[in-house]
């Protein structure tokens, strides 16, 4: 048995922030209701922009909502407006991410909701939290990266910003998002209290880069990015990925003179102060990229390996995925939909007493369950 099951979330997110929330709490065994619109439903549907779909929408839909159950509604329309409310008020968990305000207009907001519901963990996700200058603004992922200046830690000195590559602020204002609903859920088992969890992608930003910024609190200092192969703002050499002659190689924290006698290097040796591997550190990664280029990756690994040097061949997905490392991990499965088509996607990262928690369900068409879910619940 899972650890959530008996436990029902109705969605009322889009997108991916809310929605990778209650992906996660569909793997650990929730019963997830998600809620749509009629026609053109979730956005994410139809705006992520990809050359790969799945029945004609876009892959990261299927990916972040498979198991799922679909039901279509207009929260415009009074009778689809009564029917939600009603799967609202049995609800143990209730999520959205709209804008500050529009919640309030459909009597959906926290304090309408415990009225009727008094135990229910309300969990919400906005871009820039209630108030402010930003509240209005769209809380979409770059927007609260290049807010946040996090796309000032990534790249090298002179590339300017550079955002994450993945969608970072979502998925980690998602994260945090079930971190507090679990928490209450917790809470509620305890004392019978439910409670309002709030998350914003900015803050979750914010709090992603804890460690650079406790720094720039201490000493108000900027993080200065390398002229080369940076990886990280504030450690010095010989931090970063560099070329091979064959491909790329990462290093991460290490002794430069112990690099130098290993890669026998005499002008690594000559640098025995600790603080010059930050100093001057763009002139020992200089040194690294010179000579790291001459010899194969597999040349250094079986140098540096043996040494017990932090570093890792880099790998992009068709190699990760064709090494005996990614295949032991299980971290893929196939799930299917409800008119037949499977498609694979990523599992659940978690494990609880040893098993991968694993559910066959695919992502749900649009409306879906609403038959189904207005029988079970005599809506």
């Amino acid at each position: 048995m899972k650890p959530l099951e008996d436990i029902l979330v109705v969605d009322l997110s889009q997108f991916l922030s809310g929605p990778s929330a209650s992906l996660r709490l569909a793997d650990l065994g929730a019963r997830v209701i998600k809620i749509e619109r009629p026609e053109t439903g979730d956005i994410c549907r139809h705006l992520y922009v990809s050359d790969v779909d799945i029945d004609g929408e876009s892959t990261i839909f299927h990916a972040i909502n498979r198991n799922k159950e679909g039901y279509q509604a207009d929260l415009k329309n009074a009778d689809d407006l009564a029917k939600v409310r009603q799967l609202i008020d049995r609800a143990d968990v209730v999520i959205h991410n709209f804008r500050p305000g529009v919640i309030d207009r459909f009597g959906l907001d926290y304090k309408s909701v415990k009225a009727t519901n008094p135990t229910v963990v309300y969990g919400e996700i906005s871009g820039y939290g209630k108030e402010g200058p930003w509240r209005e603004k769209a809380g979409q992922d770059l927007l609260a990266q290049s807010l946040s200046g996090m796309t000032w830690l990534s790249g090298n000195a002179s590339d300017g910003p550079v955002p994450v590559g993945v969608a970072v602020a979502d998925i980690w204002a998602g994260a945090l998002l079930v971190t507090g609903i679990l928490a209450c859920l917790v809470r509620r088992s305890v004392r019978g209290e439910g409670g309002l969890v709030e998350v914003n992608m900015l803050e979750a930003m914010l709090d992603y880069q804890f460690e650079p910024m406790t720094v720039y609190l201490q000493d108000g200092e900027l993080p200065q990015r390398t002229k080369t192969n940076n990886a990280h703002a504030l450690l010095g050499a010989p931090y970063g990925v560099y070329a091979t002659s064959d491909g790329y190689l990462s290093l991460a924290m290490g002794s430069i003179p112990a690099l130098g006698a290993l890669l026998d290097c005499p002008a690594l040796t000559e640098y025995t102060d600790p603080n010059s591997w930050y100093d001057e550190r763009d002139t020992i990664k200089q040194i690294l990229v010179d000579l790291l280029k001459t010899r194969s990756t597999t040349d250094w690994l079986a140098i540096l390996e043996p040494a017990d040097i932090w570093c890792a061949e880099v790998l992009n997905w068709k190699t990760m995925m064709d090494h005996e490392g990614f295949q032991i991990l299980g971290m893929t499965q196939e799930v299917m939909r409800g008119n037949g088509t499977t498609y694979a996607t990523t599992c659940c990262p978690i494990r609880i007493d040893g098993k991968r928690l694993t559910a066959e369900r695919g992502s749900c068409d649009l409306g879906e369950h609403n038959a189904a879910i207005d029988q079970e619940f005599a809506i």
